[in-house]
């Protein structure tokens, strides 16, 4: 079974929340209380998200969302992805990169230059993820409800015109 990359809906927003619980599961115990509420958002949260950000998902040909990733485009040619999750059941399967590689070229369309992203220590797996796709470490580390926030950026270039 496939899966479609798309534009998130409110329609969407259960999917969304069901992803991120289940992406997040494992590290539960690793977040503070705060910070775990802040990862895995929640009814109120999510509809805040999807009218800040450019919240993309993965959807299987039945409609099930399978992955997800916020992209913003900030001032100065910036960009910052947020919230990316991936089901258990389909790590493993391209959906993750296809998710990255769809956010960056949303932000190439609108200009971006540099694109930031934050994560946590525990997050192993995604920071070797983010590092095989030339993000690197910028030296900022934040405070994430008690935790490290560690920042990562990546130059990308414009969309190429034909």
């Amino acid at each position: 079974m496939g899966t479609a990359i798309r534009s998130a809906t409110a329609a969407d927003a259960q999917g969304i929340l069901d992803c991120l619980a289940m992406a997040f599961a494992p590290y539960r115990n690793c977040y503070t209380p705060s910070g775990y509420a802040d990862t895995v958002l929640g009814p109120a949260t999510i509809h805040q998200r999807l009218a800040a950000m450019t919240v993309l998902v993965a959807a299987t040909d039945a409609g099930e969302i399978v992955g997800t990733i916020g992209c913003q485009a900030m001032a100065g040619g910036e960009g910052h992805l947020r919230g990316m999750a991936v089901y258990p059941l389909w790590q493993g399967t391209g959906t993750a990169q296809r998710l990255l590689d769809a956010a960056l070229d949303e932000l190439r369309r609108h200009g971006c230059r540099r694109v930031t992203l934050d994560t946590t220590e525990p997050l192993r797996r995604a920071i070797r993820f983010y590092e095989r796709n030339g993000f690197r470490p910028s030296g900022n580390v934040g405070d994430f409800f008690g935790m490290p926030l560690v920042e990562y950026v990546k130059k990308i270039g414009q969309v190429a015109t034909s």
